[in-house]
């Protein structure tokens, strides 16, 4: 099935669709310049195109006044529960993710970059990092995008990002990560940016699963 029918399927906003599209365009780029170890690139593709499909149990209720989506944000949460993180993984079992794919998916959380960075697993490091490069509104560094995420959940206490140490801890090793791709890829950091993404995200809007 076609990626965006898979998104209009489980009626996601176009800003959730559009940064699953951006994190899949930046490990495209990263893809296209590697020349470090083989790494499964379909693998990377799939895990990004979909590492986000329960973030809409995540979506503040006034997000929307639409009777329409406050009726398929409930039907989420009746039918997944409310942990996004295990709803990206069965929604990802769903449409057809392998157990491969699934290990990565799971791993490649900001909250395990400390074992990403120690991994082995090239697919999982690529996935954490672009991940970890797409803000809400496009591509920026990591030091901008999770110095953002410090303030954006400094006040929710379960979150890692809401304590500083812990915090600037996983930044370094997000920017450890960072060392360890570049220096397998013929680009630089700066080089993945909007302009640069632009035409794997018109490529990756016509991905069939």
């Amino acid at each position: 099935m076609n990626i965006l029918r898979i998104y209009n399927k489980y009626h996601l906003p176009e800003n959730l669709q559009m940064h699953m599209l951006r994190v899949a365009a930046c490990s495209n780029l990263i893809i296209d310049n590697w020349n470090g170890p083989d790494i499964d690139k379909q693998a990377i593709i799939r895990v990004n195109l979909l590492h986000d499909m329960g973030n809409m149990v995540k979506i503040p209720e006034d997000f929307s006044k639409d009777e329409e989506f406050i009726k398929i944000r409930k039907e989420y949460f009746d039918k997944y529960g409310t942990n996004d993180h295990e709803i990206n993984l069965e929604i990802g079992k769903q449409e057809g993710l392998t157990e491969k794919e699934l290990t990565i998916l799971d791993g490649k959380r900001s909250r395990k970059n400390e074992e990403t960075l120690k991994s082995n697993s090239y697919e999982r490091k690529i996935c954490a990092y672009c991940d970890q490069r797409v803000a809400p509104n496009g591509v920026v560094s990591i030091k901008e995008r999770l110095e953002d995420a410090k303030i954006r959940y400094k006040n929710k206490p379960l979150s890692v990002w809401s304590n500083e140490e812990k915090a600037n801890h996983l930044i370094e090793c997000s920017l450890g990560i960072e060392k360890q791709i570049m220096k397998h890829c013929k680009l630089n950091p700066e080089d993945i940016n909007d302009e640069s993404i632009r035409k794997y995200i018109e490529m990756l809007k016509k991905y069939e699963f």
